[in-house]
């Protein structure tokens, strides 16, 4: 077995957590010297081209014929060529549709060529979003079963899928991981172009603003505080929140939130928090949480789906009950007036995420997992 891989890494390029993981498990991939070849409909937004990283556009085109245009197929035509151009062993999926569906239909094209093991990781939309569409399910399950090997970020998905889809396919579960970025503007300097006083205690939000992060809570919690006034809330949002303006009013709370839209490199806002607050009713893992642990600051987050695998209650952390903003606000208070157990939890959760979720412990579990795969074949 050849110790340098080629490896196509299909994914969706936007800035939500499945494409932030592919792009960087695939950069870390390449910097390890193994030959990773990206394949999307636009060049991911956090890669960097250059030594044993390449990108190869699907071009989707669309036609009268069509009522809506289509993705898949074209995808599978790429994902063929780039796997009959570059000899690749391993392709790396991100989604079961249309991604593992696309790789599917690719290696039948193939025919009796050399074909890649597909390895398919599931995030978590196919499982709790398409998975209870029935026009979607047989197509879902199908393209996990028929993979050769399939992944998942937590146990908690891990045991959704199964259940969903009552799959026999073997499951591996790999985590996300996340390492800080380099800081480029001081605490301070951060703080004041916010307009944070010292003696004020910044609240952290990161999401793509779908509902299901119930951000409503959070503002509601944040209106409950009884610290309010020492406290402000910066929602570094992924989407628009333009629909939660009028909460921000009626909730009188306009001169303690701060929103910031679409910021690529979070390491400044993180190094000039306090504490983050998460308040999903649903979440395979959270990556935003990861990457707020893995910054030194403790985080009050619900206790949904993986989130209780990133999060040690009373350790890293508060965990409280979905849809209750008033024990979001609870938690809250409580470490603002035990600012020495926040400080605490935060150096604990440093140590946590460098042990357990650092880049290179999990692209060294890949790198097995693919291993042993190839073995098997």
């Amino acid at each position: 077995m050849r110790s340098r891989l080629k490896i196509g890494m299909v994914c969706y390029p936007s800035i939500g957590g499945s494409g932030i993981v592919a792009t960087e498990l695939g950069m870390l991939l390449a910097a390890a010297g193994h030959e990773i070849h990206f394949i999307s409909y636009e060049r991911p937004v956090r890669l960097k081209c250059g030594e044993n990283l390449f990108f190869h556009p699907v071009v989707v085109n669309e036609y009268a014929l069509f009522k809506y245009p289509d993705y898949t197929l074209p995808l599978s035509v790429r994902i063929m060529e780039v796997c009959e151009e570059h000899q690749l062993d391993i392709l790396h999926v991100h989604y079961a549709v249309p991604h593992a569906t696309g790789a599917l239909l690719a290696k039948q094209m193939l025919g009796q060529k050399k074909l890649p093991v597909i390895v398919t990781t599931l995030h978590g939309t196919d499982t709790n979003l398409l998975g209870k569409d029935p026009h979607y399910r047989p197509i879902i399950k199908y393209s996990i079963e028929n993979s050769d090997g399939v992944t998942t970020v937590s146990e908690s998905l891990k045991a959704q899928t199964i259940e969903t889809f009552e799959v026999q396919h073997p499951i591996t579960v790999i985590p996300n991981f996340y390492a800080p970025g380099p800081i480029t503007q001081s605490r301070e300097e951060v703080r004041q172009m916010l307009q944070v006083r010292d003696s004020e205690y910044l609240l952290l939000h990161m999401s793509n603003i779908r509902p299901g992060k119930r951000v409503a809570d959070l503002l509601t919690a944040l209106a409950r505080l009884k610290n309010r006034k020492q406290v402000k809330l910066l929602i570094l949002a992924g989407g628009d929140f333009e629909p939660y303006q009028a909460d921000l009013i009626r909730l009188g709370i306009q001169d303690r939130v701060i929103v910031i839209r679409d910021v690529k490199e979070i390491e400044d806002y993180l190094n000039a928090c306090d504490l983050g607050v998460y308040a999903s009713e649903a979440e395979s893992f959270g990556l935003s949480i990861l990457e707020t642990l893995a910054h030194g600051k403790a985080v009050v987050a619900t206790e949904v789906g993986g989130i209780p695998e990133v999060v040690q209650d009373g350790r890293t952390g508060r965990l409280v009950p979905a849809h209750s903003p008033g024990a979001i606000a609870a938690a809250i208070d409580q470490l603002i007036e035990e600012p020495q157990r926040m400080q605490a939890m935060g150096l604990a959760a440093a140590k946590e995420a460098q042990a357990r979720f650092a880049p290179p412990v999990i692209r060294d579990q890949y790198l097995a997992y693919y291993r042993d795969l190839l073995a098997a074949r």
